[in-house]
Order: C-alpha cells, then structure tokens, then sequence
C-alpha cells in the first residue's frame, strides 16, 4: 500500500506540473484574470491580470490519480463528488467574474444552496450507506457525543465553515497551496493508521496523498511571483475535500487543529468584521490576518513561509493528538 501512495502522489505531481505548463496559456487566452481589491494591500495591485481558475489544473490531477490509484470504493466516491461539487461551484464563480466579466458572480444565496445540497447528498452517502457514526469525537478528552439528528447540521456548518476558510486563506502567493500540502499530509497519515490494508476506509488515504501532488505541483506555478491563481475552483474543492476527509475519518473537531491556519484566517475575518460593527475598532490592520501581517511591515514571501511552518506544526500537533486518542 505504501508505494501505491507514493505512486499516487509521483503520479498526481506530475499531472499537475503539466497542466499548469499547458493550461497556464490557455487561461491567458480566455483573458481569465485575477481581480484585485482596490482596498487591499497596493503591493497587490501588481497582480493585477494574472491568470486565475488554475484550481481546474489541481481537480483534474487529483481525480486522475485517483482514479488509477485509489480501491473503487463508496469513501473514494463520495470525497470526489463532494470536491468536484464545490470545484464547479467556485468555477461558476470564475468564470462569471473573470471571464464574462460580471464582478458579482454568484450570488451568497447561490453558493449557499449548492453547498446546501451537496452536504444533504454528501451526509446521507455517509450515514445511511456507509454507515458513519452520527457520533461526535472529542480529542484530548477521548469520549464521543451522539448527535443523532443534528450530525447533519454539524456536517454543513463543517463543510461550509472549511471551504470559506480555504476560501480566505488564498490571498497570497502561494499561501492556500502550501497550507493545504501540509494538511493533507496529516490526512494521509490517519487514513493509513485507521484504514492500513485497502479496505473501505483507504480512499481517504489514496485521496489526501493524491491531493498533496497535486496542490505542490501546482505550487510551483503559484509560488512568489505567482504565473496562476487557483481561485475559487481550487479554494473550495480544498475545502470541501477537507471537510470530507474529516467527516469520513471521524476527526471532525480535529480539523480545527489540523487546519489551524485556515481556521485562524477565518477567525481574523468575523472578529474584525463583529468588533466594527459592534465597536467601530478594526483589531487588525486588515483582514484575514496575513494582510495585517503584510501592513505590518512583512514581506509576502516572510508571511507565507511563516503560515506554512504554522501548518505543518498544526498537522503534526494533530496527528500527535490523534495518536494518543
């Protein structure tokens, strides 16, 4: 099984590092560019034009891995369609701004149906089908809480909450790629301690190792100075594939340490957003949390090699707490 992975892993690198090579025109020739944020830090405004939507380079090389590599079990297809679910969600997204250059995109009620449905679908396949605990772990202290009914809002407030957070994180070069490596490292070690032959449970192993490959082969094009942006398609495809992980493996809570950089950026953001409205103070320079850092005088490359030793040592904590469960 250990050089299937590997094998998963090679396989997914390269198919990335490809389509980065081929797509990256192709992008340009759609004029699918990045918009940057008149309020946002004026380093930033040298992005501008930058091609985005390279997350379609990441879903293609993981599926494709995936697909040779992974058994074909309910857990492999299950974490596929949650991830192509959200990828095509934030590619309408793309597309809409980038390329039809209509700034709003989807509409918040839009992305929220679709991310509606897709937990309901996503929650039933791993409750009713492959009889997933409704069970909820609780690390440090090693009990479970049965939620019975509400595991099912607990499943959308994770899925939802994960792939805004992804969402946030990529804001710098580089940043969501490099985090996200880390965290599916950590996801590959679980799926081989809890599933260690290949049965009906290694999906989640063949997939974290497959989406490690492929976000690093992508990084490469988006390290600083980023040639892509893997945009709203890869963001939420990140998310979504993270919180399927965390739900399949039962780890649900340890995701907030595993993803600790993703659940700081999003913390940034609502308590900057709560202690405007409520106070008229902003707490950060700007937020998520690595524009403050930018503000603060940190070069881009200092803030995102920072935030990647944060999420390694975030995965290895994690995995540390899960060993001991």
């Amino acid at each position: 099984m250990t050089m299937q992975l590997l094998y998963t892993f090679i396989t997914a690198l390269v198919i990335s590092l490809i389509l980065g090579k081929i797509g990256i025109p192709m992008l340009r020739s759609l004029h699918a560019q990045q918009s940057i944020r008149e309020e946002g830090p004026k380093a930033h405004l040298s992005k501008a034009g930058t091609p985005t939507m390279g997350g379609i380079f990441i879903l293609l090389a993981l599926i494709v891995s995936v697909l040779i590599f992974s058994p074909w079990n309910t857990s492999t297809w299950v974490l596929i369609f949650l991830t192509i679910g959200h990828g095509l969600l934030g590619f309408s997204d793309d597309f809409i701004k980038s390329v039809k250059k209509r700034n709003l995109g989807l509409t918040a009620k839009q992305k929220l149906l679709g991310q509606i449905i897709m937990s309901a679908i996503f929650c039933y396949i791993a409750t009713e089908v492959m009889t997933v605990s409704t069970a909820l772990w609780i690390p440090i202290v090693n009990t479970t809480v049965d939620l019975g009914f509400f595991y099912y809002v607990l499943v959308f407030i994770i899925i939802v909450g994960t792939t805004n957070a992804v969402n946030l994180t990529d804001g710098l070069d580089g940043l969501a790629a490099g985090t996200s490596a880390a965290a599916a490292i950590a996801y590959t070690v679980i799926g081989m301690i809890l599933y260690p032959e290949n049965g009906a449970g290694a999906g989640v192993s063949f997939f974290s190792i497959a989406l490690c490959g492929a976000v690093l082969g992508f990084l490469y094009y988006n390290s600083n100075p980023a040639k892509v942006f893997m945009g709203d398609t890869g963001s939420l495809a990140l998310g979504g594939a993270f919180a399927g992980m965390a739900i399949l493996t039962k780890t649900e809570l340890l995701l907030i340490l595993i993803g600790g950089v993703f659940v700081m950026e999003a913390l940034s953001v609502i308590i900057q957003v709560v202690s405007f409205k409520t106070r008229g103070v902003r707490v950060f320079k700007m937020s998520p949390i690595h524009h403050h850092f930018e503000l603060s005088g940190w070069s881009e490359q200092k803030v995102v090699v920072r935030f990647w030793l944060a999420s390694c040592l975030c995965a290895v904590l994690g995995l540390l707490v899960f060993a001991i469960r």
